[in-house]
């Protein structure tokens, strides 16, 4: 029987410019901030920073697509582009664990998302700033821009000039809005103007997690590993940038399962197993473990007696006559 392949329908993001162009002024905008966790927060603004708004985010984004059309631009697989001219880079938001995480909580637990307040949060942790738009009867888009902390004015510190004369700061906090267009979400589709500010602002690294995919394949064949409900391999490591760096190095297989096991006991560590003698992997701290422990980053010193975690390491050659010494 021959497989099917799913076919995946990408958003049309010529034909969202062009309908967007027409009734921009009707879209119904939200704004949001969200923190270096990626928790959001709701940002209210006055109706006479509207204008600034609509023309910074929406305006800009649209007017770029559409000028792109008319010069002939094309839209690329981000995973797939090399360097090109006259492109618009394009990756499913379901690849972008931090981005998907960020729209469910905005969408699905609004009531749970607090209004910013500087009494009560630090804008100094702000990562991105985003605009919810919504078209009456259609689902809601959305447009994100990354916050520097270098374009952010604290009031104590900051003067006004106003006619050539200095005055005091009024505000609490003073941000300097990003001009150029930097990312677009459509249903499924992101759509990347600018691809490093993309990667930083969602600490989304394609090549990394390529491999970091492909070893996770690997261990899930060589380990035997049991998870708390609803987890999964591939899902805990997207969300563990440590463990994704580390696996770019990670020798599969030279621990063995009943190595590990045995190593965490001798360790002392509260790694579980089950009466299959699965490793048990309840959240990303057993995940941790277990990915140090196949690394062989548990160590006891013959010296002392006591533990550690080593953070790097370097393989010392076979002894040849005398042992390395320091420098």
């Amino acid at each position: 029987m021959a497989e099917t392949t799913e076919v995946i329908e990408h958003a049309d993001v010529f034909l969202w410019a062009n309908q967007s162009d027409r009734i921009k002024n009707e879209i119904t905008i939200e704004l949001f901030v969200f923190n270096k966790n990626y928790t959001p927060y709701v940002m209210k603004f006055s109706k006479e920073l509207e204008a600034s708004i609509r023309a910074l985010f929406l305006y800009d984004a649209v007017n770029t697509v559409n000028f792109g059309a008319g010069t002939g631009m094309s839209v690329r697989d981000y995973e797939m582009s090399e360097a090109e001219e006259n492109v618009l880079l394009r990756t499913e938001l379901s690849k972008v664990g931090r981005a998907e995480t960020l729209i469910h909580l905005i969408e699905n637990e609004r009531g749970s998302i607090d209004t910013f307040s500087e009494t009560d949060h630090e804008f100094k942790r702000v990562k991105g700033i985003l605009l919810r738009c919504k078209e009456e009867g259609k689902k809601p888009f959305y447009i994100v821009k990354a916050v520097q902390q270098s374009n952010v004015l604290n009031g104590a510190a900051s003067w006004e000039l106003n006619d050539g004369t200095f005055s005091s700061f009024k505000a609490d906090i003073g941000v300097k809005m990003p001009i150029d267009n930097q990312v677009l979400i459509i249903d499924n589709d992101i759509f990347i103007f600018n691809q490093n500010k993309f990667e930083k602002l969602f600490q989304y690294e394609f090549k990394k997690q390529l491999l970091a995919d492909a070893k996770v394949a690997e261990i899930e064949k060589a380990y035997k590993l049991s998870f708390a409900d609803g987890l999964d391999l591939q899902s805990l490591v997207k969300e563990r940038k440590k463990i994704v760096n580390k696996l770019q190095k990670l020798e599969i297989g030279v621990v063995t399962q009943e190595q590990a096991i045995e190593y965490a006991d001798d360790m002392q560590l509260e790694l579980m197993s089950d009466e299959k003698n699965h490793i048990i992997i309840m959240d990303g701290n057993d995940l941790d473990m277990f990915v140090n422990l196949i690394n062989e980053d548990y160590i006891t010193s013959q010296l002392t007696g006591r533990r550690f975690e080593i953070k790097s390491k370097k393989l010392l050659g076979e002894p040849d006559g005398e042992p390395p010494r320091g420098v």
